[in-house]
C-alpha cells in the first residue's frame, strides 16, 4: 500500500479544475500541503493539475462528482488505500444557475439541482470523510459560501443560490457543533466578488484573493475558530 508520510498534510479540493478552487490547490500546494484537485471533468481536471505540477507543486488529482453518492464513495476508497488519511477538506464545487430570477419565477427542479451541489454535495462529503479526520483526531473543513447566503443583508434575485448558500452556513454550524471538542474545525468563509467564469470579468478581486481566506482557514493551527462565517480573515455576520 502506497502511504503518504504522516507528517505530511493532505488536502482535497472540490470543483477546482478552475477559478477559485484551482488557486486554492496552489497556495495549499505552496504551503508543502499534497494537495488533491477533484474535477467531474477528468480532462479539465488532468490539465489543471498538470499546469500545477509544472510550477514544481505537489498536486494529485481524482475524478468526482459531489452530487454522485457512488462518485464519492470511490473517492473514499482512493484515499483510505492510497494516503490512510485526509486532513483538509474543501468544499468548493458549486453552481449558480438561477441569475436574475425573481422567487416567484424560480422553479423548484432548479432549486433542486441546486442543492444538490451546494449542499447535499459537501454534506455528502463530511459524511464520507469526517471518520477519516476523527481516526487522527485532526481536520479542517472549509465550505465557500456567499455573501449572498447572508440573511442579514439578504435580497431577492438569484433565490436558489441564495438559499443553499444559507443552507450550507447551517450545515457549517451544525457540523462545527456536532465536531466540538474534536480538533476538527469547521467554518464558511466568503471569497468576495471575484474574476472567474462564475463571478465575470468585472468582479473586482482576483482569484488570488479569493482564495486566501480559504487556505487560511485550511490550515488554521490548533484551537482556531470554528463554527464561524469570514471574509478576508475576519468574522462577518450570518
Amino acid at each position: 500500500m502506497d502511504i503518504k508520510v504522516p507528517e505530511q498534510r493532505i488536502a482535497l479540493v472540490t470543483g477546482a479544475n478552475r477559478g477559485i478552487g484551482l488557486e486554492i490547490c496552489r497556495q495549499l500546494a505552496q504551503e508543502a500541503i499534497h494537495t488533491i484537485l477533484t474535477s467531474r471533468d477528468q480532462a479539465k481536471g488532468q490539465t489543471a493539475r498538470q499546469e500545477l505540477v509544472e510550477e514544481g507543486l505537489d498536486v494529485g488529482y481524482h475524478p468526482l462528482d459531489v452530487t454522485e453518492p457512488e462518485s464519492v464513495q470511490h473517492l473514499v476508497a482512493h484515499l483510505q488505500q492510497k494516503y490512510g488519511r485526509l486532513d483538509i477538506l474543501v468544499n468548493n464545487a458549486g453552481i449558480a444557475i438561477d441569475r436574475g430570477t425573481g422567487v416567484l419565477h424560480t422553479g423548484l427542479d432548479t432549486l433542486r439541482q441546486t442543492m444538490e451541489t451546494n449542499l447535499y454535495g459537501p454534506l455528502r462529503l463530511c459524511q464520507a470523510l469526517v471518520p477519516l479526520m476523527k481516526r487522527q483526531k485532526y481536520g479542517r473543513i472549509v465550505n465557500l459560501s456567499s455573501s449572498m447566503g447572508q440573511l442579514s443583508t439578504m435580497r431577492s434575485e438569484a433565490p436558489s443560490y441564495r438559499i443553499s448558500k444559507t443552507a450550507l452556513n447551517a450545515l457549517t454550524r451544525i457540523l462545527a457543533t456536532y465536531l466540538e471538542g474534536t480538533d476538527i474545525l469547521v467554518n464558511s468563509m466568503c471569497p468576495g466578488w471575484v474574476r472567474t467564469d462564475m463571478g465575470g470579468s468585472n468582479a473586482p478581486r482576483s482569484v488570488k484573493e479569493g482564495a486566501d481566506t480559504a487556505v487560511w482557514l485550511a490550515t488554521l493551527p490548533e484551537g482556531g475558530p470554528t463554527g464561524g462565517f469570514f471574509r478576508d480573515r475576519k468574522a462577518i455576520p450570518w
